[in-house]
């Protein structure tokens, strides 16, 4: 099962978490970021769901990363993002950082990765050629990601090089996986740019991914990737490819569109539509 955009921030959201429950002692449950902004908040949710669940799989979202002045912990950068890793471990939640596991159950077995791989801007509109063209839009436009203030990369000197240094080290990871096994490839963000096309404000796009991983999913023998962030949950083809996108998202979203089918959905084994 997977799950993203928890925000659980919201007592609306709080509330569908709180029901959140497997289908059987068996199930796993992924968790593709954006559980909450405060590290309280993190921890709650994800006690809540590896209490009931027999395996969590956590990838991080922009907002766990994000270092907002009401959060007691003002870590910022690599060293939230460290912390956040450490309170999963206590836990018994995997994370990037830890050995990919290996799901044996219906539709197995396949490597399942949670992956930590930022943006760099490069999901830029048409007429935008480079990063401060792409800014200067969004700026305009007036469709800004909070990210600009919170989201800090120390020690990197900006976002974009983060996300280079976390592709590097993901690559590596993924290209030593064991080669015999498919994955389920789990990230906050798309893989692929695709998914974006549907953005209401297409400046908000070059917070949402980086071209550096479209063809991870071919590359890789992904049987399905699962992410979040653009809070549209839907299910895509790409390259025959199955993606997911799982987010529950704002409760303002659920009142205007309703809830999005099923909070938890069933990654493995496939749903074969009746």
């Amino acid at each position: 099962m997977a799950t993203s955009d928890l925000h659980v921030a919201y007592p609306e959201n709080r509330r569908i978490v709180a029901g959140m429950r497997p289908q059987s002692d068996d199930d796993w449950l992924i968790v593709a970021g954006d559980v909450g902004e405060i590290t309280e908040d993190f921890t709650w949710a994800l006690t809540l769901l590896r209490e009931r669940f027999d395996t969590v799989i956590w990838a991080p979202g922009n907002h766990e990363l994000w270092t907002p002045p009401s959060d007691p912990v003002q870590l910022r950068g690599e060293e939230r993002y460290r912390h956040l890793v450490d309170i999963c471990r206590g836990l018994g939640v995997l994370t990037p950082q830890d050995p990919y596991p290996v799901w044996d159950g219906p539709g197995g077995p396949v490597t399942v990765a949670p992956l930590f791989v930022l943006y760099d801007y490069s999901f830029r509109t048409p007429t935008a050629m480079t990063k401060e063209q792409a800014l200067a839009q969004a700026y305009e436009a007036g469709v800004v990601c909070t990210d600009e203030m919170l989201l800090h990369p120390d020690p990197y000197p900006s976002r974009e090089a983060w996300c280079h240094a976390r592709l590097v080290e993901t690559e590596r990871r993924l290209a030593e996986r064991d080669p015999e096994l498919p994955t389920v490839l789990v990230n906050h963000f798309p893989l692929v740019r695709d998914p974006t096309r549907v953005l209401y404000h297409p400046e908000f796009a070059q917070w949402c991914g980086t071209e550096q991983t479209a063809k991870w999913h071919v590359r890789f023998d992904a049987k399905v990737v699962v992410y979040g962030h653009l809070h549209i949950p839907r299910t895509t083809w790409h390259d025959g490819v199955r993606f997911e996108e799982v987010s529950v998202g704002y409760p303002r979203e659920h009142r205007q569109r309703g809830m999005p089918r099923g909070v938890l959905r069933q990654i493995l084994p496939a749903v074969t539509a009746s």
